[in-house]
């Protein structure tokens, strides 16, 4: 069904909750719970992570995924899923992240549309500039 398939078996992480989101390289850590009598007891953190629904210019519809607070301000500075999908090193996406990009880049071919044009820096919206910092008259 998945033509991303075979790159499953090349991505690895120790962390396996992390292959079915966008976590961004995030994974678990590990520490020690210290109380005041100083008696150390070990503990793990997990990844912020969220439930949220991205849409997708190529693919026309809202892709639904896990994603990391790391994650979604990368997101949102690349300026949306697509760009993410398609520039984001194969390392930090796991493998829901490589079955968007191949679903996106097989969209992109599909319906005729350049890669390049859609990894483009999208410009951000014009600052307002307000006079109220200059010297008083």
């Amino acid at each position: 069904m998945f033509s991303s398939l075979p790159l499953l078996n090349i991505i690895s992480s120790p962390f396996k909750r992390a292959q079915l989101g966008l976590f961004h390289g995030k994974t678990k850590q590990y520490g020690n719970s210290v109380p005041f009598s100083k008696h150390k007891s070990r503990r793990s953190w997990l990844p912020n992570v969220h439930n949220k629904r991205f849409f997708s210019e190529a693919l026309q519809d809202f892709v639904r995924v896990k994603v990391s607070t790391k994650a979604l301000k990368t997101i949102k500075k690349h300026g949306g899923i697509d760009q993410y999908v398609l520039k984001t090193k194969p390392e930090l996406l796991g493998w829901e992240g490589m079955r968007i990009r191949v679903m996106v880049r097989e969209k992109l071919v599909e319906s005729g549309r350049d890669i390049a044009s859609i990894l483009a820096k999208p410009t951000p919206p014009a600052a307002a500039t307000t006079s109220s910092s200059s010297s008083p008259p």
